[in-house]
């Protein structure tokens, strides 16, 4: 089946790239020489750079006053000192591929060009999936589009659940625990456990909080300031709580385990049998494919309300000079376009953020051979985004450190109190500076 797969993806793949496009109105070029724009970027694993760079080269292609030249620059926490330092030096990249979390601080720095005069203008404005706009704006303008899109989900192991005797999958907290314990054994009767009912991720990281996070909106907290005149989030809420005396029972009850550090999103444990479930996305379904072990999706449970958060990376304009970035807009009216997100969701896993794509008969075959997408597809319907502002990055730092101090056996609320001062602290001095 997954050989089967990859022939059939890779067949519709070349399609899409080789069939024409729609050529846009570009940019004369200077000179008679194509205009050469840089796109940073920190796209992995490196199958997924390969398909960007095939979809970049069809446009090169068939935009001959238009070179695209893509440089990867590592993954996007080893991003922003190479950022800030070009942007000091005058010499940013024509496009960045970063996380939308990113907007407040280039917005600050005055290094990213608003969007909304273009993309208000273009019919492509009216494809865009709707929950992805909440990670594109802040302070009435648009700042990035999206590339690509996805959340996370529990993947588990169908062959574990029925050894253990489990007939449904969880679909709220309480029962999420009583299926951990229940998968959490001594499979080989030598008196020590050496299956366990989930894993989750140590450390403080972008990766801990992106999966911890719809656990927190599940339980019906909120990040935002209380009023306007109070602007710095809310660490510590009763949402916050609940989700980590969520993580907390599950490792204390001995069903749950911690990932190595900052390690999260490593499946090795998961291949091997030795958790039965892992919050994790859509990209992991090539290497799933690929180990030929069993494997199901099921949404995240619930407490309050569904929950989840946007995931993937957006594209920023640069500001360069007027002609580059006439140029630079060309090629994100193609990456919105369907064939670039048809292209790209079958090529990679991710979810299309463009609706025509989602829906074309191509990406719906597609989703009828991986019927587990269809989780994805509709937890984005509940999906939201991780908070658009210029502190964000405080803001995660602190979120980590509280969620590892809770997983390392803290008091979850001593552990909240203590980040939300700091956060406060922080934020305070930085409003101070600026002023």
């Amino acid at each position: 089946m997954p050989l089967k797969l990859a022939v059939c993806l890779l067949f519709i793949l070349n399609i899409l790239i080789l069939s024409g496009c729609q050529n846009s109105t570009t940019p004369a070029s200077k000179n008679g020489q194509p205009i050469e724009l840089t796109l940073w970027h920190g796209i992995n694993p490196p199958p997924n750079r390969d398909v960007f760079k095939t979809l970049t080269d069809k446009f090169n292609k068939t935009h001959p006053n238009i070179q695209i030249k893509p440089v990867y620059i590592g993954q996007p926490d080893q991003q922003l000192p190479k950022i800030l330092t070009a942007i000091v030096g005058n010499a940013p990249p024509d496009l960045l591929w970063n996380a939308a979390t990113s907007s407040g601080k280039l917005a600050e720095l005055n290094a990213i060009k608003p969007l909304e005069n273009w993309l208000d203008k273009s019919p492509l404005k009216a494809e865009i999936y709707p929950a992805l706009f909440e990670s594109m704006e802040l302070g009435g303008h648009t700042w990035s589009v999206p590339l690509a899109t996805n959340n996370v989900a529990i993947f588990y192991r169908p062959s574990l659940f029925a050894a253990a005797g489990i007939k449904k999958v969880p679909q709220n907290w309480a029962q999420l625990k009583q299926v951990a314990r229940s998968l959490t054994r001594d499979t080989n009767g030598d008196g020590r456990t050496d299956q366990h009912g989930i894993v989750l991720p140590l450390g403080k990281g972008e990766w801990t909080v992106f999966t911890w996070l719809p656990f927190m909106f599940s339980a019906g907290g909120e990040l935002k300031g209380e009023t306007p005149q109070s602007p710095v989030p809310q660490i510590d809420n009763p949402g916050s709580r609940a989700a980590l005396e969520l993580w907390s029972d599950l490792l204390k009850e001995g069903s749950g385990i911690l990932s190595a550090p900052e390690r999260g999103y490593e499946l090795d444990n998961f291949i091997a049998g030795k958790v039965a479930m892992q919050i994790t996305g859509p990209w992991t379904l090539a290497q799933l494919q690929q180990s030929a072990i069993d494997y199901g999706v099921m949404p995240l449970p619930i407490l309050k309300r569904p929950a989840a958060v946007v995931g993937g990376e957006n594209l920023f304009l640069m500001k360069t000079s007027p002609e580059r970035e006439r140029a630079a807009l060309v090629f994100l009216e193609y990456v919105l376009g369907e064939e670039f997100q048809t292209a790209w969701a079958l090529g990679t896993g991710y979810l299309p953020i463009n609706l025509k794509s989602r829906q074309s008969k191509a990406y719906q075959s597609f989703v009828e051979k991986n019927p587990v997408l269809q989780v994805f597809l509709e937890q984005m319907n509940s999906a939201r985004a991780r908070p658009i502002i210029s502190g964000y990055s405080r803001l995660s730092e602190n979120l980590g450190r509280a969620i590892e101090a809770t997983i390392l056996g803290r008091n979850p609320q001593d552990a909240l109190k203590e980040s939300q001062e700091r956060l406060t602290l922080t934020l305070d001095i930085t409003t101070a500076k600026e002023k």
